[in-house]
């Protein structure tokens, strides 16, 4: 059996030079998937609001449904590390709330670590995680649940200037004890000074191959996503034509009368077929010749 993942892996992996590969899964097949194909983290991530609810943006997923998926999640889960988002407001109101939530994702979802946005803001309560048991992935740059001060989803980190504020950012949460950083949408050059600076893994989406590891929405790189697609996915399959085509030919094979067919179907056994043919005659009306 393959040697499970832990956060201390990565940090090897890092030393080492070795790339730590990450996918968002939602649920179980797509984890037992990823776990069989050798992933190293598997995130549930609160883009399922996007991709699996077809919301607007992430902002409406609530703990209860990240709970959810991450149970399941959990199911397919054998190999890899499990990392589930603390979605937007599970972390915002309190300390004691998000500590609260974040146990929630541990114990009733089986998370391994939880995942959420914020710089140096966030250090305080990341060392609280830390302090609590619960270890905690940090997300800087582009930080979706922040969309509307944002004003969308724009690259970060475009000047030197905004580029030694996302450093200081990365600094600051490994000190506070996050074990690794998803570095979202900033240049290439700003995401490799940070990994070249900071203690910890960073794993890159829209952040250039510098980053310690790379994470790609499932959705995305199957090919299952029906909205616009970011610069930096590259899709490895096209699924959503596959599947598209084979409904097709369930459609037709339906309403044709080819599926199923008798070798799809299950039978009664000779001496009852016998039995179901007598009761059948008995039950017909006898015709007569004459009107």
């Amino acid at each position: 059996m393959p040697e499970k993942i832990t956060i201390h892996t990565l940090a090897e992996k890092k030393a080492l030079g070795e790339k730590i590969t990450s996918v968002t899964t939602y649920d179980y097949p797509s984890a037992l998937l990823a776990d069989r194909a050798g992933i190293d983290v598997a995130l549930v991530g609160d883009s399922v609001s996007m991709a699996v609810a077809g919301r607007e943006n992430t902002l409406a997923a609530t703990i209860d449904e990240m709970i959810y998926h991450t149970r399941a999640v959990r199911r397919g889960i054998t190999r890899a590390l499990l990392v589930a988002d603390m979605p937007f407001g599970s972390y915002h109101i309190s300390e004691a709330d998000a500590v609260g939530n974040a146990v929630r994702l541990v114990k009733e979802g089986g998370a391994e670590a939880v995942k959420l946005e914020g710089g140096q803001r966030q250090a305080p309560l990341v060392e609280r995680l830390a302090r609590s048991e619960i270890p905690v992935m940090g997300h800087i740059g582009l930080t979706p649940q922040s969309v509307n001060v944002l004003g969308g989803y724009r690259v970060q980190g475009k000047t030197l200037e905004a580029g030694r504020e996302l450093l200081e950012d990365a600094r600051a949460l490994a000190a506070a004890g996050a074990f690794a950083l998803v570095l979202e949408g900033i240049p290439r050059e700003i995401a490799a000074w940070i990994t070249a600076e900071t203690s910890v893994p960073t794993i890159g989406i829209g952040a250039g191959p510098d980053c310690d590891g790379q994470v790609l929405v499932w959705h995305d790189l199957l090919g299952l996503h029906f909205g616009h697609t970011a610069k930096f996915v590259r899709r490895y399959a096209d699924l959503a034509g596959e599947i598209e085509r084979a409904l097709e030919r369930y459609v037709r094979d339906v309403r044709g009368g080819s599926f199923p067919s008798d070798s799809e179907s299950y039978h009664l056994p000779e001496a009852e077929r016998q039995r179901l043919a007598l009761e059948l005659e008995k039950a017909t009306p006898a015709t007569s010749g004459t009107r």
